[in-house]
């Protein structure tokens, strides 16, 4: 049995920060949890997904993968309200496709406890924008937590269960990147029984927002925000460390990195740090304490200045008399708004140990002494690695047969998912993505506003995320271009989660199973055709007739991403190699399509390694000499 379904407690294990989160749901007694994946939040469904096949009846717990964060959100609404303790778990950029809930959510209230994972992503690692979340507890009027590590991760995550079902509210609990991914070793308690049973008392009166209904629970929720405001004041999660006129208040993963810095710095006695765990509603009288107790504070927050400017306010409403810096400068007295502040932080990236370090020695005029930097000399520059198709992935393909018969100048919107990197050359097929779906419905005016065909690109789970209305309303307003939905089979990119595509019978794990044709027929689109991309010039006929059609017209490129077709349907089939004799040095097989198992060598030629290549021969049919072959077997 797994180690996070150790029913004893009294002992530590090292756990990635997703796991904590995951430990200290099953340690509260969750019952339903809801998802839509996503980095860096995907490892705590992957989790859920895979204990719960091992979980004991006492704790077993209801999981999905649902179709787009919205519903995941829903769904895991109806089972609070009815008494089970949820968890419903997404990236940043998930919560604005959970916005519209969320915002009513907050009037209705839960009936137990309900947790919502917001994973926000400073430097886009795998993102389309860095936005704050933590604007959306302002905005929402919900309780917001950041722990700042793996072993507070489970703690907080725990006692996030029981604070909503005190509030009566859900809870947002804020994670980035680094926390996520750290590893710490985490203590365990035991696991109780999970009540996976609830029942819901009609109220139409509580649950209904109509409009006479939400004003009265618009100031039920205020008087809930009144609650949590008291129990942040007197919360440990915001706790003061240290001493000294010099002051940080900081929250978040930023948090460890200030400790670090007082440390190196020797600081200790100089420098009282106030770290915000419990950071909405904000805790303004502790606030207000801590900054007429010191001469000098500085903020320390990744992204936007939210905590520094609400920091300035309390001073000034307090009358605490010391400068306060962050990002900008905030003099006391006040100075004029046209005054340049020196700007100390940044808004946009990560920080890190070190940024943090050299920050407060300046701020605060603290000598450091900077450990010297290691040595490089004579070590060569790490290789490029810039993102890439993986060798054998039918979306290369894919590109290649339409980019063929449309040829440079068709606009190509694109959507989120391992396709995305058709934006990188020589595939060079990207022209336009904002958001999960935007594909689809961009399309329709890009298409009306240039009169240039169009031709744009969605994945299997994208597609059922949120492509669907945008077909929808193309098919319904005679909108004219061909969409090509990029079927590999599973939700590649985030980690090879199901979506309602999935044939998941090989996974041993049997779901409905909804095919896309048929979707898109109901739909009412009028020309649609499924093709395998491998089959190079098949492929392109099929698209042909696809891009001539007028009006709305779909493709459905099938087959498997072949890391998840290890897993699921394993076939050998032998590399390719180039014949030298035949081959006049064209290089279609790499400019055109610059799989990653190709190369040239030292003189030029184009080869292929046999560790890279599956086999899935569309080198081979692109070559106008016929000079790639597949290698033969060994007798």
């Amino acid at each position: 049995m797994d180690k996070l379904l150790t029913t004893s407690g009294g002992r530590q294990q090292l756990l990635l920060g997703n796991e904590a989160i995951v430990r200290g749901a099953l340690e509260a007694g969750v019952a339903f949890v809801t998802c839509y994946p996503g980095t860096p939040s995907s490892e705590v469904p992957d989790t859920f997904y895979r204990l719960r096949k091992q979980n004991p009846g006492a704790t077993r717990y209801y999981f999905e993968y649902s179709t787009n964060e919205k519903v995941a959100l829903e769904c895991a609404a109806g089972a609070a309200v009815a008494g089970l303790r949820t968890m419903c778990t997404m990236k940043h950029v998930g919560v604005n496709v959970a916005a519209d809930p969320l915002m009513t959510l907050a009037y209705v209230g839960v009936n137990a406890g309900m947790v919502i994972l917001t994973a926000d992503d400073p430097s886009l690692f795998s993102s389309q924008n860095e936005q704050d979340n933590r604007y959306y507890a302002r905005l929402s009027g919900l309780p917001l937590l950041e722990p700042v590590g793996p072993a507070e991760l489970k703690e907080v995550t725990k006692y996030a269960f029981s604070l909503s079902e005190e509030l009566g509210l859900p809870v947002l609990m804020r994670t980035t990147t680094r926390v996520n991914h750290a590893r710490e070793p985490v203590p365990f308690q035991r696991l109780p029984k999970t009540k996976t049973q609830g029942k819901f008392e009609k109220a139409p009166f509580q649950y209904v927002t109509v409009p006479a209904v939400s004003r009265n629970l618009h100031l039920k929720l205020l008087a809930a925000q009144k609650q949590a405001l008291a129990i942040s004041e007197k919360s440990d999660l915001n706790k003061i460390f240290g001493s000294g006129k010099l002051g940080v208040i900081t929250s978040g993963v930023s948090v460890n990195y200030v400790l670090d810095a007082v440390d190196d710095l020797g600081a200790k006695k100089k420098i009282k740090v106030l770290k915000l765990g419990f950071s909405w509603p904000l805790p303004e009288k502790k606030i207000a304490r801590f900054l007429k107790s010191v001469d000098k504070v500085l903020v320390v927050e990744e992204g936007e200045p939210i905590v520094e400017e609400a920091v300035n306010a309390i001073a000034n409403r307090c009358g605490a008399k010391c400068d306060i810096g962050g990002k900008q400068m905030w003099k006391f007295p006040p100075v004029s708004v046209d005054v340049e502040r020196p700007k100390f932080l940044s808004r946009a990236f990560e920080y890190n140990p070190r940024m943090v370090r050299e920050v407060m020695a300046k701020y605060f005029g603290l000598k450091q002494q900077a450990p010297r930097p290691v040595s490089l000399k004579g070590i060569p520059d790490l290789p490029g690695r810039p993102p890439n198709l993986c060798a054998g992935c039918p979306h290369r393909a894919t590109f290649y047969a339409v980019k063929e018969v449309v040829g440079p100048d068709a606009i190509h919107p694109t959507d989120i998912g391992c396709y995305t990197l058709g934006l990188l050359p020589p595939i060079s097929m990207a022209d336009f993505l904002i958001c999960m779906g935007s594909s689809v419905s961009s399309s329709g005016g890009l298409s009306f506003a240039t009169g240039k065909k169009t031709v744009s690109f969605i994945g299997d789970s994208t597609f059922f995320h949120s492509g669907l209305t945008g077909l929808v309303n193309a098919v319904h307003n005679n909108h004219d271009f061909t969409l090509v939905i990029l079927d590999n089979g599973t939700t590649a990119m985030t980690g090879h989660q199901p979506n309602p595509g999935v044939d998941t019978e090989a996974l041993g794990d049997p779901t409905t199973h909804i095919d896309i044709e048929q979707v898109v027929r109901g739909l009412g689109v009028q020309h649609v055709t499924t093709i395998k991309p491998f089959k190079v010039r098949s492929a392109m006929a099929a698209i042909q007739k696809a891009v001539d059609f007028k009006g709305v017209s779909v493709i459905i490129s099938q087959e498997l991403c072949p890391l998840y077709a290890r897993r699921v349907a394993p076939k050998t089939k032998r590399p390719f190699a180039v014949n030298p004799n035949k081959c006049k040095g064209h290089l279609d097989c790499i400019q055109k399509v610059a799989c990653p198992a190709m190369f040239l060598d030292d003189q030029g030629k184009a080869q292929i390694n046999p560790l890279q290549c599956i086999g899935c021969a569309l080198c081979a049919q692109i070559c106008p000499e016929n000079a790639i072959l597949p290698v033969k077997a060994k007798a």
